[in-house]
């Protein structure tokens, strides 16, 4: 079992001890990437004795969408997924801060590189999870020499395990030059997103974020946070964004379940606006982060509790 792995896994129908949580060298999924998965994040709040997870409903609504896109032929309803996680949680006794990886995946023993006429199934674990980026002192990114692929390469809407490849390539492009995170364009040259993350700039007191034609994935921190900036009153632009503009933008933030909301004070070696967090990054961060610990009420119905 991983270090910071927890004692029970969903797999195979059941929760059953992590260690016994284990699948062929020949799955499918294995071979060809043919699996989609969703990344969720639950928050202990200790005053409260209770762990809330972040938008849990929205989260498993997308996972079921990622499969009816890639053909995976499996009957499970969100109800059900959550229904899981939160049992699965409750097994765990999981009383800090977690992170959820469900993934329905190709569970057949068998070749071929498709998705219909080859079973599949659904496993969940959790991990113990604080940051997964640095969300305080600023991140240094480059802009990628690796292309986002396109909706009509690998279907963006989709969280498709094949696809992180391309994640994969920029992530290690960018650590590997001595930066945090990478940057990347689309087919079209104009800005996509983080290898993991959506992305904002700030122009000016306006807040411009790529559209979904830019190869994004429709991120539900991303749909959060332009929820928490036009309720304190900031205007929110989806639109294309050119290169150069990252390097002129006077804030640039992160935003997803694993980043959280994390500001990036360096682009290709280009400062971003005076190298400290900037002022509106910092209250949508504060908003969230009092959000998923459930110390915001105007967004309580954003936390399914699970105790």
């Amino acid at each position: 079992m991983a270090q910071n792995s927890f004692p029970y896994t969903y797999f195979e129908g059941k929760i059953v001890p992590s260690e016994d949580a284990k699948v062929s060298v020949q799955t499918h999924a294995l071979q060809y990437g043919t699996a989609v998965f969703g990344g969720i994040r639950g928050y202990y709040n200790e005053a409260k004795k209770n762990l809330y997870v972040f938008r849990l409903p929205e989260h498993c609504k997308r996972l079921v969408n990622s499969t009816k896109i890639m053909q995976l032929q499996i009957k499970i309803t969100p109800e059900e997924i959550q229904s899981i996680i939160l049992d699965l949680l409750r097994k765990n006794e999981v009383k800090q801060n977690v992170y959820l990886r469900p993934f329905i995946y190709t569970s057949a023993l068998q070749l071929s590189p498709r998705f219909h006429d080859v079973n599949a199934d659904i496993t969940i674990y959790a991990l113990k999870l604080d940051d997964y980026l640095d969300t305080q002192n600023g991140l240094t990114t480059m802009v990628s020499s690796w292309q986002r692929f396109s909706d009509n390469q690998i279907p963006t809407l989709s969280k498709v395990s094949g696809g992180y490849v391309n994640s994969a390539l920029a992530k290690s492009e960018a650590v590997q030059n001595g930066m945090d995170e990478a940057i990347f364009l689309d087919a079209r040259g104009f800005v996509s997103e983080g290898s993991a993350e959506n992305l904002f700039i700030v122009r000016d007191g306006v807040i411009h974020t790529p559209t979904i034609p830019s190869s994004i994935l429709e991120g539900i921190t991303r749909r959060s946070i332009i929820q928490i900036a036009k309720d304190l009153g900031y205007q929110v632009v989806e639109r294309d964004i050119a290169r150069s503009e990252l390097y002129i933008a006077d804030e640039l933030f992160f935003s997803g379940t694993g980043v959280q909301v994390a500001w990036v004070k360096e682009v290709d070696r280009r400062v971003i606006g005076n190298g400290n967090i900037g002022p509106i990054t910092k209250k949508i961060q504060s908003i969230f982060f009092e959000t998923v610990r459930g110390e915001q009420p105007n967004y309580m119905n954003w936390l399914t509790p699970v105790y």
